[in-house]
């Protein structure tokens, strides 16, 4: 019915590793279709280039590292929900707009409505995930294309973006989310430094450097592990979990596959895609959480692109367009390719700009790669 990245679970659909009508694979070709191949070596190949390129301008010491791997956890973190949504078969446009939108309503909330800031956290969160089981229910209940009904939304949670804050506030930018967020504990969540010990003690022996002047003087210029890389790095473990060694996780391949075939054998396909939805809305949450708090404000224009940069991250990861197979370890290492060629083009004093140039090269080498795999699986010509 579906293939789920390692290779046996046609052979178990159709009846056993020994069914003769499964074409066998080994070596080579095993590896070849794994999802995650296009990840690996696209990870290798920007670590090669811009460690020649980029080697000596700091982008390997412990604060480089720690700037490509923050900007690498935002991607994989709408990543993780983007994968799950397209192994199912389905894309969601929206997801730009929903970060922008998670974050005004937050500040609505929780700073100009004076709310507690954990109850502005929980009621965004059921909102945004509202409106992905909205976008789950009308695909599957209208048949429309998830591209058309998420592009629809995509505009729909824009303007309700920017028309809230203007219409109450006569503004489009609220700060003061981090006063409003102080002692919270949910806040906390996702507003901590960890293991600054670690750190602390790693500027004592030298590898981490320390500030000179000012008052954070003999600090070391890395106070801990933003929470944003941890969240990063919990949602890839748990989408990785579920995806590979659950049942739901099989639905999800099924439903990608073959959706009507999953049906014939007891698949909620209904159910499976609209809580597909809802996860993409809520790792779209989590980034814009993460972003407020980091920022200590919401904006309108938060979130624009985003949603194409976590399909591109998805497709370099080995997903195919066509659902049914995918890897979120590989989007995850694509979300990496992005953050490490985002931050190597700074260092590497290369007009930033060319990044969007990297990234159109990129998906067309991964979608012709993806294609290629796609007919060693199926066994085309």
């Amino acid at each position: 019915m579906s293939d789920n990245g390692n290779g046996d679970g046609g052979a178990l659909a159709a009846g056993g590793p020994d069914d003769e009508r499964i074409k066998k694979t080994g070596g080579l070709r095993q590896w070849l279709i794994r999802p995650e191949l296009g990840g690996i070596v696209g990870v290798i190949a920007v670590f090669i280039f811009f460690g020649v390129l980029a080697g000596d301008s700091g982008m390997f010491n412990a604060q480089g590292i720690m700037n490509w791997s923050q900007i690498s956890a935002q991607f994989m973190i709408i990543a993780v929900g983007a994968c799950m949504l397209m192994v199912a078969g389905e894309f969601d446009l929206s997801v730009g707009s929903m970060i922008g939108f998670a974050g005004i309503s937050i500040a609505m909330f929780g700073v100009v409505w004076g709310w507690p800031m954990w109850v502005a956290i929980l009621i965004t969160f059921a909102i945004c995930m509202g409106v992905g089981a909205i976008n789950g229910v009308i695909v599957v209940r209208t048949g429309l294309p998830s591209f058309i009904v998420t592009l629809a939304f995509l505009f729909i949670l824009r303007g309700f973006t920017i028309f809230i804050p203007q219409t109450v506030e006569n503004r489009t930018i609220i700060g003061g989310i981090e006063e409003a967020a102080e002692g919270d504990w949910l806040a906390a969540v996702f507003n901590t430094d960890l293991a600054g010990w670690l750190f602390r003690w790693l500027a004592d022996i030298g590898v981490v450097d320390t500030f000179s002047r000012g008052t954070r003087a003999g600090e070391p210029v890395i106070s801990g592990i933003p929470m944003l890389i941890v969240w990063a790095f919990v949602l890839v473990i748990i989408g990785h979990v579920v995806l590979t060694r659950t049942r739901f996780g099989n639905w999800i391949f099924a439903v990608g596959g073959d959706a009507q075939a999953a049906r014939y054998v007891g698949v909620p396909v209904d159910r499976v895609k609209i809580i597909m939805f809802m996860t993409t809305a809520f790792c779209a949450t989590v980034f814009a959480c993460v972003q407020v708090f980091e920022f200590g404000s919401a904006a309108a224009d938060r979130g624009i692109l985003k949603e194409f940069e976590a399909i591109i991250a998805v497709v370099i990861g080995g997903a195919l367009l066509t659902g049914g197979y995918g890897s979120v370890v590989g989007a995850a290492l694509g979300a990496l390719i992005f953050g490490v060629v985002q931050q190597g083009l700074f260092f590497a004093d290369v007009e930033s700009s060319l990044f969007r140039v990297f990234l159109g090269v990129i998906l067309l080498f991964a979608v012709i790669l993806n294609t290629y795999i796609r007919r060693i699986i199926t066994g085309e010509r």
